[in-house]
């Protein structure tokens, strides 16, 4: 059995800490699963033909995108909203310090050293902002399978080396137990696999982002989502 010098574990023990982590993910999922829940109209529009850009009236109501990038702590995503947000004139949404302001805050996780977001207060005050017509959100939050499906366009999830991050993590100043449990995470891809469990296949893009090149590179291709959508072609 291999050592993971990383977490300081063999892989099988190294290995539990994800198991365990999609079980209570998919029973997290299990409870909020009716947030899901779409009407479905009596006269639904015909999809386009697979492989074809969809328009925007048979992709969504909204007058622009909204766009969820997520992935595991330290991989990038506040900055790349940010940028995204900046360059196509929408408004960003970082989940963690709206709920933190709005004081949506139940609880403080100790062992984490974080705190545990009201979900329920936290995706009723989404719920104006995204659930409305007029779109152009781009959201940043280190999980994705509470939101609802119909909220999102594109779902952007980035991933970045191992000891990279440990080294962002680190200069952030987290505990060791934090960063551990990050790590883990990003290991066993725990926020890709929630996207692609959480939301269609063509919504959602993992994209690497540990260099600023590929920060830029994923900026421009988001951007050129976001301007597909609104000349009325959807996302190519």
């Amino acid at each position: 059995m291999n050592w993971n010098s990383l977490t300081g574990r063999r892989d099988d023990e190294a290995a539990a800490p994800a198991t365990f982590y999609f079980e209570w993910r998919r029973r997290r999922r299990a409870v909020y699963a009716p947030r899901r829940t779409v009407s479905i109209p009596l006269l639904p529009t015909p999809a386009p033909p697979r492989g074809m850009p969809k328009s925007k009236s048979a992709a969504t109501p909204r007058a622009r995108p909204n766009v969820l990038i997520t992935g595991t702590p330290g991989t990038g995503k506040t900055s790349l909203a940010e940028r995204v947000a900046a360059a196509c004139g929408m408004h960003h949404y970082d989940v963690s310090a709206v709920a933190k302001r709005e004081d949506m805050c139940e609880s403080f996780d100790e062992d984490l050293d974080t705190h545990v977001i009201d979900e329920d207060k936290v995706l009723d005050h989404m719920e104006e902002k995204l659930g409305a017509s007029d779109g152009g959100i781009v959201a940043d939050y280190h999980s994705c399978d509470l939101f609802p499906e119909r909220w999102y366009d594109l779902v952007v999830v980035l991933t970045c080396d191992n000891s990279i991050l440990y080294d962002r993590l680190a200069a952030r100043g987290y505990a060791e137990a934090k960063i551990t449990k990050n790590v883990e995470c990003e290991i066993f891809q725990a926020i890709a696999e929630e996207a692609r469990e959480s939301y269609a296949e063509d919504v959602v893009r993992v994209c690497a982002s540990e260099t600023i090149e590929q920060m830029e590179a994923n900026e421009a291709s988001v951007k050129a989502f976001v301007d597909a959508f609104d000349d009325g072609v959807g996302g190519a």
